[in-house]
């Protein structure tokens, strides 16, 4: 689901109250619902404040067209620097309490976002599509292969934190009805990748690489369900040891780059429609800010395919997975140890908090549309849905920031050849498999999503 920053984290999930102001995934959401109720509070009162604070830079030719822009742009800079900063203090202050060093380490943060809005707005970018996200994520490699990265600023690298609020959102461009739709479409589709990916990354480690059963099952689960998160919950669901943990997380972050980069090129040689480009997506990334990265590369269509498909389809397994691998784990692998014996709750406590909120601002954004009092659905998109689509996509561009600048390539390629060997029999299955079901089986489908 997202990545690990090097900033101090939240506390483990216990599934008690605390966890609605201590976990990250709840904070997504209260952020997220926020937005979205104040823009449907602004908009009834006769309030233009969502569409004030937004900014999207045009397309340009010359530099000095989009410096005159910004400049003529800046209390708009200003006053959208000030919302995210607020909003994103109260959850910081919350989560570890760091407020100063966050303070610092976003405003150079939201600074660099805006350099990469304005290098991204180029035509010369547009040209090569090289699209925002993705610009996004290469300077931030850039950045942290060149140089240490401060205490002071990785605190504002919350990678997770800011995608799943950009999920959150992402939920109120989509209408409800859609969402149930494709989701048990999406659902099935990720049964099969989810399966397929898991066994065979799971058989080539124990059976042909003599791995250990946990840390298969480790590998296996960041490289067929969520990513980051998987390999997390089921690293604890299993009790793998933390440096098999840590090997799983850098082959997640790893293929997941690489994939960021060679998705879209192949969707493009292979003339593969954005509907079913996103699909697929959903289906070979194994995390969701790179996978967003690379739909961000397609086009609209392509993210909410890739969200149906991703985030309803695939993110939800997780709780399920950590249930049954905790329960093989206690009463199979290792029954001479006294561990916590998995029980209903784990579903709950595992299960990704973000998507919930994903689903209640769509089905806010739903019922407004078919209020009797909203004037039109032009209204409701201009004032409303694009204002928050912008924010999304803000929280994209912080999301991959963090990424590039969180992962140095030197601490990804000494992870060993076995565990790498193990996740790339997973990726030579998931990527043809993906494809088959996103494009060839299932092609026409998703074509039909917008």
């Amino acid at each position: 689901m997202g990545y690990v920053s090097s900033a101090k984290k939240s506390t483990t999930p216990s599934g008690g109250w605390s966890d609605l102001w201590k976990q990250e995934d709840y904070w997504a959401v209260w952020l997220g619902l926020t937005i979205v109720v104040l823009a449907i509070v602004f908009w009834s009162n006769g309030i233009n404040f969502m569409n004030w604070i937004v900014l999207k830079i045009p397309s340009y030719s010359y530099y000095s067209t989009a410096i005159s822009y910004v400049s003529s742009h800046m209390t708009t800079l200003l006053t959208l620097y000030l919302f995210f900063l607020i909003l994103f203090s109260i959850a910081v202050k919350a989560l570890t309490g760091d407020v100063k060093r966050f303070l610092v380490g976003f405003t150079f943060l939201f600074l660099l976002s805006v350099l990469v809005s304005v290098w991204g707005s180029w035509d010369v970018m547009k040209r090569y599509n090289i699209e925002t996200p993705l610009l996004a994520l290469v300077v931030g490699l850039v950045i942290s292969n060149l140089f240490k990265i401060p205490y002071w600023l990785s605190t504002a690298l919350q990678t997770q934190f800011y995608i799943k609020l950009g999920i959150v959102l992402m939920g109120a461009s989509l209408p409800f009805t859609l969402i149930v739709k494709a989701g048990t479409t999406a659902f099935a589709q990720a049964t099969i990748i989810a399966l397929a990916t898991f066994l065979t990354i799971y058989w080539t480690g124990t059976r042909i690489l003599a791995l250990d059963k946990r840390f298969a099952a480790t590998l296996a689960a960041g490289g067929s369900i969520c990513g980051v998160s998987a390999s997390i919950a089921i690293g604890g669901a299993v009790k793998a040891e933390k440096q098999h943990v840590s090997i799983a997380i850098s082959m997640v972050i790893l293929w997941s780059i690489i994939m960021i980069f060679i998705l879209p090129l192949a969707i493009k040689a292979l003339n593969i429609p954005p509907g079913p480009a996103g699909a697929w997506i959903g289906t070979a990334e194994f995390a969701d800010a790179p996978g967003m990265a690379a739909a961000a590369a397609i086009n609209e269509q392509a993210i909410k395919t890739f969200t149906l498909m991703k985030v309803v389809g695939r993110d939800m397994f997780i709780g399920i997975w950590c249930f049954i691998m905790a329960f093989t784990s206690v009463t199979r692998w290792e029954k001479r140890y006294v561990g916590t014996k998995p029980d209903a709750l784990d579903v709950w406590i595992r299960f990704p908090k973000f998507v919930i909120g994903f689903f209640v601002a769509s089905i806010i954004i739903t019922f407004l549309a078919a209020s009797p009092n909203v004037v039109t659905s032009k209204a409701l998109d201009n004032k409303i849905i694009n204002p928050i689509i912008e924010l999304r996509n803000w929280a994209f561009i912080f999301t991959f920031l963090s990424i590039g600048l969180t992962s140095r390539l030197k601490d990804l390629a000494s992870v060993g050849w076995k565990p790498f060997a193990a996740f790339t029999a997973g990726v030579l299955v998931n990527i043809p498999l993906g494809y088959l079901l996103s494009v060839v089986i299932m092609g026409n489908y998703w074509i039909t999503v917008k």
